[in-house]
């Protein structure tokens, strides 16, 4: 009975953790336009919510542009691409936003970032899920997948909160 209870503890431990990573929303920088001169970085980023968790996606031609991440406010508004804290160049980069805070962003391209071709975003705290509905314009198939998930961890967590409550009341 100790260790159908101890077992019962774990998985509903696992199944918490499952959920918050399931939560965590992917922003396509720049929407459906990505990472390109064209995008309106600054009122694109002005319609999200970016929480801890929650990553970064930058969509581009490898061959025209990059993306680095610059160390400060002063860098970003002189766009001194010269002194980063990371850089990028595969056309489908991935930045996790594991702290609060402000990060900014980057055209490696010379010229680039003259032209607008950077971001400034805020990073907060929070447990509710972020706003990602301008991130990008997601398939039916990427909306169907995403509503199935919430709705199978719903699923596990009330057979979860149903067999618990049975262990205690045997």
């Amino acid at each position: 009975m100790v260790l159908l209870r101890k077992s019962l503890l774990i998985s509903v431990i696992v199944m918490v953790m499952i959920q918050k990573n399931a939560m965590a929303a992917q922003h396509v920088v720049g929407g459906s336009q990505g990472w390109d001169e064209s995008a309106d970085f600054k009122s694109w980023a002005s319609g999200q919510t970016f929480k801890v968790g929650d990553t970064l996606v930058f969509r581009y031609n490898p061959g025209l542009h990059s993306v680095v991440e610059l160390e400060g406010d002063s860098s970003y508004k002189s766009c001194d691409i010269s002194s980063t804290v990371n850089s990028m160049s595969a056309g489908n980069d991935v930045v996790k936003l594991n702290k609060p805070g402000t990060r900014y962003f980057a055209c490696g391209t010379a010229g680039h970032c003259d032209q607008g071709m950077k971001l400034k975003i805020k990073t907060v705290t929070g447990s509710a899920p972020s706003n990602q509905a301008d991130s990008s314009t997601p398939s039916s198939s990427s909306a169907a997948s995403h509503c199935f998930s919430t709705a199978f961890f719903t699923f596990i967590a009330a057979i979860s909160t149903v067999q618990m409550a049975l262990v205690f009341l045997l």
